[in-house]
């Protein structure tokens, strides 16, 4: 999941250095020295800081600096205050960049929780404080993973301008694991996974507890915990257990649920976890307590016997049309963007890439867009020889023109393979062409969002 990569001290003091750098850097915008995280190649020099609006952000330098940055959108998002670990974690996993010679900036975002314009601001930021300490960079490519993939094209619409000089903010945009379809359609299936699950095991929330409209995730004094509701999750299903453990009645039961929303079964209890406290965190801070949710008019697979027990809920157009300013891409990136994602992703479906070629090509830009498809069923990393051949792709099309093509990515990758983990390995696959998102979540009918 990290990348693999060369490993560096920190063991036991790791989180020492992590809590006295941190608070260090809490004084000053201005990144500082910090031990490097785990991981890191031994050449390369690290610093923490804090900027104006409380996101920490990591600089990774390597020496010799080809003088390309990685500007880094992280993914989650998580719902906690900003934590200097989280990047750190991204600097490990994304090694391969430093690896390659790019400076890297990483922030962690200054809030907690759903909230892509914010993180976008972030981002930008970043990418200022990294200039203004280490100076102009020749090449910025934005990177974005997963949730992070729908923050990187916000920053990049958002930031996209030239300043004066008529230099360009951001080369390029690479978009790897993308949560691309906006908060009007990512979130939809996890909708489905709420009343779904409900109907069908009934203890979330259980009769014995508080009731509530399923759209609001939990209650704000609910003391439910993730382990609590893994709990629950395998009594009903079996889903932690060996297929040959379950009893009849979970494997029925997990059947249905897994028909229904189509949402692989080792990431069932991931995607409650967001559908839950994800959810709060929407209502109850994003949209004034109104639903953005809808599942008015969807028929699920499983006959009258499910669907007649589903809850069925109308999206409030206000809700929507907050997510949807803060959250949906409008397409109107002014740079190449290349996307890649792994066929089987468990967590962010591939179908979504279909939903941003279409919000590219109504913004007309369909042709600064290109997308990449690997035999993977991974989230978050693929392999180094994939991203080597991705970001390489991509800097040729900027600085020379050379669009890419997802044959000739496969062929280079095949090229780069014996140096970069040759045991991962190569896997796109040049014809593969998603589906309509449609085709795994049902469409439904929400105010102001395209069908």
């Amino acid at each position: 999941m990290t990348g693999g990569g060369m490993k560096r001290r920190v063991g036991a003091i790791a989180m020492l250095w992590l809590c006295a750098s941190a608070t260090a850097a809490a004084q000053t915008t201005r990144a500082e020295p910090t031990p490097c995280p785990e991981g890191i190649p031994a050449s390369v020099h690290c610093s923490l800081g804090k900027d104006s609006a409380g996101a920490f952000y990591w600089v990774a330098m390597p020496s010799p600096w080809n003088k390309r940055l990685v500007v880094h959108a992280h993914g989650g998002p998580d719902l906690g205050a900003p934590d200097a670990k989280g990047s750190a974690d991204d600097l490990t996993r994304w090694n391969i960049w430093t690896r390659m010679g790019f400076a890297v900036v990483a922030s962690t975002y200054h809030q907690g929780g759903v909230a892509v314009r914010s993180a976008a601001d972030d981002v930008e930021r970043s990418r200022q404080l990294f200039i203004a300490q280490f100076g102009m960079p020749e090449r910025t490519i934005l990177h974005g993973q997963s949730w992070g993939a729908g923050v990187a094209a916000r920053t990049a619409e958002l930031f996209g301008a030239r300043d004066a000089q008529g230099r360009v903010p951001y080369d390029a945009v690479l978009l790897t694991s993308g949560v691309l379809g906006g908060a009007s359609l990512s979130y939809d299936f996890r909708m489905d996974l709420r009343v779904v699950y409900q109907a069908v095991c009934g203890d979330h929330p259980r009769a014995d507890e508080p009731q509530y409209p399923l759209w609001q995730g939990l209650p704000v004094n609910a003391k439910l915990t993730r382990a609590q509701l893994a709990d629950r999750v395998d009594a009903c299903t079996g889903v932690r257990k060996p297929a040959a453990a379950r009893s009849p009645e979970q494997a029925q039961k997990l059947a249905v649920i897994l028909a229904a929303v189509q949402v692989p079964e080792r990431t069932l209890i991931a995607h409650l976890n967001w559908g839950t406290w994800h959810f709060q965190d929407i209502v109850t801070k994003r949209t004034n307590g109104a639903n953005p949710f809808s599942t008015t008019g969807v028929t699920y697979a499983g006959g009258a016997a499910l669907n007649d027990k589903i809850a069925r809920y109308a999206a409030d157009s206000g809700a929507v049309a907050t997510l949807s300013a803060d959250a949906d891409p409008t397409g109107r990136i002014p740079v190449p963007v290349l996307t890649m994602h792994a066929i089987d992703d468990p967590t962010a479906f591939v179908e979504l890439e279909s939903t941003f070629r279409r919000t590219m090509e109504r913004a007309g830009r369909a042709k600064a867009l290109v997308q990449l498809f690997t035999q993977d069923s991974d989230h978050s990393y693929l392999s180094d020889a994939q991203y080597v051949s991705a970001i390489r792709a991509l800097l040729a099309w900027v600085e020379r023109g050379s669009e890419p093509t997802a044959t000739g990515v496969a062929a280079s990758c095949a090229a780069v393979e014996p140096m970069y983990d040759p045991a991962k390995g190569c896997r796109f696959v040049p014809l593969y062409v998603p589906a309509a998102l449609s085709s795994r979540v049902p469409a439904r009918t929400k105010p102001g969002v395209p069908k």
